[in-house]
């Protein structure tokens, strides 16, 4: 039967006229000086959804900037929003977009390579030249963070959520996808040895990935205690080992095999190191006298089949891109053993390079991600149904130590996420702004 004349148009027929919104927003100005600010959204735009940002995990690159309006040699050069592992649910889809609906939960990937250059066709799309990513000021205009009400992204980097993954542990997928591609780029074999470097969320969830991929024994080490002791008792490392910590002036510094801007939430400043007090000789024995003391932890509960064998781990994450930390990283892989460079800290380095060259230690880079949100999800998954063989992902819900709600509470949330414990003495991990 035909429909009847009502008077009344059906609005699926109704065409769809592009309108601006206005949104919340948090933005950086300066060096702490964040404001919330009202901007407009478009209507998603062909092959864009519009996104409500339900949750956004501050990573260490968000707290360079929000303190020194930069990150490294990249300095903000206009008001910026910050944020880059977010997740939210659809609000709107935009025209030639299948395969979503409105409410749908999603992880953003936040990176927009070009898709079109060599290196996008092999794949390897988060070494794109034209690469855009949300937060970061590389790109002019700067591409625009998360820290927003609602923003419209391209359809082809959301990626669908179960109802039993939270939006908190979505957000973090993109730090976990950071150590899915290390563990990727070292390829360890069932059993391999591994040492991590620096027990931030990067760290603690390579470790957890070198754990899943069939390392024996992960070691992690870290200066904080309380980060050390945490990811032993939440089965992140089989082992952990407390880097003594040199003499620093605040109480809130980083220090030596610290995590990096690289998902750490552990300041640089206020700190003297080693760099600055010793010849470099000196560092060089030193940072060989800590690599063997963090061995001797493993192998005085790893019984050895070879005496030999007792020269190294077999892979070694280094994620604080701290040169010491090179340093150490060099001396505790075993010959024929891999680095894996994780952390971006420090961006010239000198290193004694004949220890990798005579012994055959394959020094690997990594930058961000690629091919791993699909990888993640499917761990998270696993996670909550609870295997029964093997390693499972420790929880990414408990790696959250702390919530602010709202974009209004944005600067308290940063200023926190500078430290290592709060005001109560309490672990500061992972500090995430939920809508």
């Amino acid at each position: 039967m035909a429909p009847s004349a009502t008077g009344e148009p059906s609005p699926m027929h109704l065409p769809v006229l592009s309108k601006a919104s206005s949104i919340n927003a948090s933005v950086l100005h300066g060096p702490r000086d964040l404001r919330l600010e009202r901007r407009t959204i478009d209507e998603p735009g062909i092959g864009e959804l519009q996104v409500a940002v339900k949750t956004t995990g501050i990573c260490g690159s968000d707290v360079s900037y929000y303190k020194k309006f930069a990150n490294g040699d990249l300095c903000a050069c206009m008001p910026l929003s910050l944020g880059h592992e977010s997740s939210g649910t659809v609000v709107a889809i935009g025209s030639q977009v299948s395969g979503f609906s409105i409410g749908d939960r999603v992880a953003l990937e936040v990176g927009i390579p070009c898709g079109q250059c060599g290196i996008c066709r092999k794949g390897r799309y988060n070494l794109c030249k034209k690469m855009r990513f949300r937060s970061s000021a590389k790109s002019v205009p700067h591409f625009q963070g998360t820290l927003q009400e609602r923003i419209n992204h391209p359809a082809a980097w959301c990626h669908k959520l179960p109802d039993s993954i939270s939006f908190d542990a979505a957000a973090l997928l993109e730090p976990l996808s950071v150590a899915i591609h290390a563990v990727n780029r070292a390829s360890p074999t069932p059993g391999s040895t591994a040492l991590v470097l620096g027990a931030g969320t990067v760290g603690l969830l390579t470790a957890a990935m070198a754990r899943q991929s069939g390392c024996s024994t992960v070691t992690i080490t870290d200066v904080d205690q309380g980060r050390v002791d945490y990811a032993v008792a939440k089965g992140f490392a089989t082992h952990g080992y407390v880097v003594p910590r040199p003499l620093h002036t605040s109480s809130s510094s980083s220090s030596i095999c610290s995590d990096s801007t690289s998902g750490a939430s552990t300041p640089l400043d206020g700190m003297m190191t080693p760099a600055s007090t010793l010849s470099f000789q000196s560092q060089l024995e030193s940072a060989k006298s800590l690599a063997a003391d963090m061995l001797a932890l493993t192998n005085a509960s790893t019984p050895m089949l070879v005496e030999d064998e007792d020269d190294g781990v077999d892979v070694t994450f280094e994620c604080t891109g701290k040169e010491v930390c090179m340093h150490t990283s060099l001396y505790a892989t075993r010959p024929g053993g891999k680095v894996i460079m994780v952390g971006m800290g420090t961006p010239i380095q000198t290193l004694p390079m004949s220890v990798a060259h005579l012994r055959e230690i394959d020094i690997l880079g990594i930058f961000r991600y690629a091919n791993t949100y699909a990888t993640g999800i499917r761990l998270l998954c696993a996670q909550k149904k609870g295997a029964t063989a093997g390693f499972t992902l420790p929880s990414l819900d408990e790696m959250v130590t702390h919530r602010f709600k709202g974009l209004d509470n944005a600067k308290g949330a940063f200023e926190l996420a500078s430290r290592t414990v709060d005001d109560n003495g309490n672990l500061v991990l992972k500090v995430v702004i939920e809508a």
